[in-house]
């Protein structure tokens, strides 16, 4: 099995700062991707930002600027920069990690953090 724990979420207020980061333990002989989703109250999760184990990044289009991804692969751990934060950004925010936990796996296996609550608010 994979352990991801989250940390970083908080109060902030709009304009302000925060930084998520998430480290990937346990059956981990390669680690394909790494990235955060979000889910508000009352809508789906969506991605927030990605990125592969080719140093790709995916951001969504309403955090393009303002979000900032990055992956230290020697700690297994992605951080996600949060700045300009707006109320909108008000979420659970999840880690997500496909990784493979052995050499002869095909294909890798998804896990999900419990989630960190991020709240912009005056």
């Amino acid at each position: 099995q994979v352990q991801l724990v989250e940390s970083g979420g908080g109060l902030v207020q709009p304009g302000g700062s925060l930084r998520l980061s998430c480290a990937a333990s346990g059956s981990i002989f390669r680690i394909n991707a790494m990235g955060w989703y979000r889910q508000a109250p009352g809508k789906e999760r969506e991605l927030v930002a990605r990125i592969t184990s080719g140093s790709s990044i995916n951001y969504a289009d309403s955090v393009k600027g303002r979000f900032i991804l990055s992956r230290d692969n020697a700690k297994n751990t992605v951080y996600l920069q949060m700045n300009s934060l707006k109320p909108e950004d008000t979420a659970v925010y999840y880690c997500n990690v496909d990784s493979f936990r052995f050499a002869s796996d095909v294909y890798p296996t998804t896990y999900w953090g419990k989630g960190t609550l991020v709240t912009v608010s005056s």
